[in-house]
Parts: C-alpha cells; sequence; structure tokens
C-alpha cells in the first residue's frame, strides 16, 4: 500500500472538512508523512497498524491498514443477480466495479438494513479488488504482534476469527476475510495439469516445508498444493510456533530432515512473517533455509520490507500454479536444478 494510500485514509479519519479545507492543511500532511514513515518503519518490528470498524454493534473489529485501499461512503449499489446473499450489490467507485460483501451477513451477524448508510473499506485480496461494507470506520492504530494473540480454541474451527487484541480495554476482533472471501467468491485451489507435470518432485522424501500462517484456509489451500507435488510439510499456525519448531529440530539435530522452505503469511498474532523471516536469516543455525513470503499485502512498501528482511521469495495469494511453480523454484536452489537431493 502506497504513502498516499495511508494518507488518504488517516486524511478521511481525520473528516474532510478539517482534512481538506483547514488553512494548516499543509502542516496537516507533514505531519501525516511523518507519522506514516515512523510507523512503517515499526512493521518490520514485529508491528502493524490496525483500522478499527463495527458492524451495526457496539463491537469492534480490525483489519490491517495495509489491506485497505480507501474507505468511502457507501455509494448506490447496483444488484448482482445469483450472488451469496452476503453480497448486497455491485458498486462503481473510480471508474471500477467490483462486489461489496455485507461482512455482518458473511459471519454470521445481521445484514446491515441500509447499505448506503455505511461505509466501504475497500480491499485487494488473493488479487481481486473487494469491497467490504461496514457501519462505521473509527481510527487507526499502532499494536504490537505479541499483544496480538489467537481466538480461543473453545471457539472451533466454525469461527471467523484469525485473532483478537484489547484496546481502551475492549476486545477487538481480527475477522479472517481469506475464509469469508474462499466461502463466497471461492478460490481455486487445484494446480492446473500443464504446470502440475513441471512442478511434481521427483523425491518428494528428501524435500519438506514449514507451512506458517493463521488462517485455516490458507494453511489448507497451500497444504493441498504442496500434496498435488508430492512435498511433505510440517504446519503451525504463527511466527512463534514456527520458530520454536525450527529451534526444537535443531537441538534434535533434525533440521536438515525436516525442512528445506519456510512459506510463511506475514500478518500473523505474536509474531508476524517479517520478524519470522528476520530472526530465521540471523540464526546462525537456521540462516540457510529458504524463506517464501505469501501473502495477500502487496505494493512498494512489502517489497521494501522483504529485501530488509532478506526473504528469498514474495508471492501475492493466492494462485496454485504461481505457487508450485515459486516452491519447485526453491527447491532447485537448494537441491540442484533437477529438484533431487543428490
Amino acid at each position: 500500500m502506497s504513502h498516499a494510500r495511508i494518507i488518504f485514509l488517516k486524511l478521511w479519519l481525520l473528516g474532510p472538512k478539517q482534512a481538506l479545507y483547514s488553512s494548516g492543511r499543509e502542516e496537516i500532511m507533514a505531519d501525516l508523512l511523518h507519522d506514516i514513515d515512523q510507523r512503517t518503519q515499526m512493521a518490520g518490528e514485529n508491528r502493524l497498524e490496525l483500522l478499527l470498524f463495527r458492524l451495526g454493534t457496539s463491537q469492534r473489529f480490525g483489519i490491517n491498514v495495509f489491506k485497505i485501499r480507501e474507505v468511502v461512503t457507501c455509494p448506490s449499489l447496483m444488484k448482482m443477480p445469483g450472488a451469496s446473499p452476503a453480497v448486497c450489490g455491485v458498486a462503481r467507485v473510480r471508474e471500477s466495479n467490483f462486489p461489496v460483501i455485507d461482512l455482518s451477513s458473511a459471519i454470521g451477524g445481521t445484514p446491515l438494513s441500509n447499505p448506503e448508510d455505511g461505509f466501504l473499506m475497500i480491499a485487494e485480496f488473493n488479487r481481486s479488488v473487494q469491497g467490504l461494507l461496514v457501519s462505521t470506520v473509527d481510527q487507526i492504530i499502532n499494536v504490537n504482534w505479541e499483544a496480538i494473540q489467537p481466538p480461543p480454541p473453545g471457539l472451533g474451527e466454525a469461527n471467523y476469527l484469525t485473532a483478537i487484541t484489547q484496546v481502551d480495554e475492549d476486545l477487538v476482533e481480527i475477522i479472517d476475510v481469506e475464509k469469508v472471501f474462499s466461502e463466497i467468491i471461492g478460490v481455486n485451489e487445484g494446480i492446473s495439469e500443464t504446470v502440475l507435470d513441471e512442478v511434481t518432485v521427483s523425491d518428494g522424501s528428501a524435500q519438506h516445508a514449514l507451512v506458517v500462517d493463521d488462517s485455516l484456509v490458507a494453511r489448507n489451500q497451500i497444504a493441498r498444493t504442496l500434496e498435488q507435488m508430492g512435498v511433505a510439510y510440517e504446519l503451525a499456525k504463527d511466527g512463534r510456533e514456527a520458530l520454536g519448531l525450527l529451534r526444537a529440530w535443531v537441538e534434535e539435530g533434525r533440521l536438515d530432515k525436516k525442512v528445506g522452505l519456510v512459506i510463511s503469511d506475514i500478518e500473523m498474532p505474536e509474531m508476524d512473517g517479517y520478524t519470522l523471516c528476520d530472526r530465521i536469516k540471523t540464526d546462525p543455525a537456521l540462516g540457510k533455509l529458504h524463506v517464501l513470503l505469501h501473502s495477500s499485502l502487496s505494493g512498494a512498501f512489502n517489497e521494501a520490507m522483504i529485501r530488509k528482511v532478506g526473504a528469498d521469495k514474495f508471492l501475492p495469494k493466492f494462485s496454485p500454479d504461481e505457487l508450485a511453480g515459486a516452491v519447485r523454484t526453491c527447491f532447485d536452489a537448494i537441491f540442484g536444478v533437477s529438484g533431487d537431493a543428490s
């Protein structure tokens, strides 16, 4: 996400009259740019910016600000015949058409009664633009990933939470938007036949990957791709758990047998993918591992962060063909062009 987009969000949250017509607009812009530079630099220090919003109740929810292109008042929507009940129509913003998902309805809540009284968070997930309809947008906050906790295990796998945190003594729920999109829009999870012939490994027993993602949907998508390729894998729900596994395998003398490639999401509770990659690359016992960052985050900011932490490759979510190709390329670099361990 560009600095301009963050400025747009922060100006919008200040209020359009204050932001656009204040006689001190230049000072506001200068302060915002300084604030953005400082906060962007912190993203590699296990921190993130959350945009807080509500879905018609007092409960607050959060989403990473770098996933949001902009926030606008909801325009008139065109009906979309045959769409999921959670899709309330199609919006046209800046000469672009995209579906609008009533986020409350999508996660099993009460649909927002009048969409045009709400707001659209325009986001790009899995390479397509979507509008997320919410009732209000509150503020942007900066938090440490260590303050972001997994949802309570008693909720089971049917819930739509990927994490929770506390802000001003209020519980903030972070929604697994990848699960929402997978259920409503659908994602192709199979490697195409032509690509599969090229990426299938000849000795899967020698090639292992560690998959790190807080989203159950995303973990399953990656796992299915690796299974089709014949690659063995282990799963972890966040960076802290993954780092613990890697260090345990080092202590046991089994690292080479357990993993050669780490495929990691970026946004995760307790320890994000940037921090995990940095810890791997600066640890003499782990530094030889290849790290593929696999995330719905994109843009120049993310590219700069990937270079900063030393990741071997970045791939936006989710294309099974491209993921399979990237995994095969990494194993070719580890074991040789043939992809064999010999």
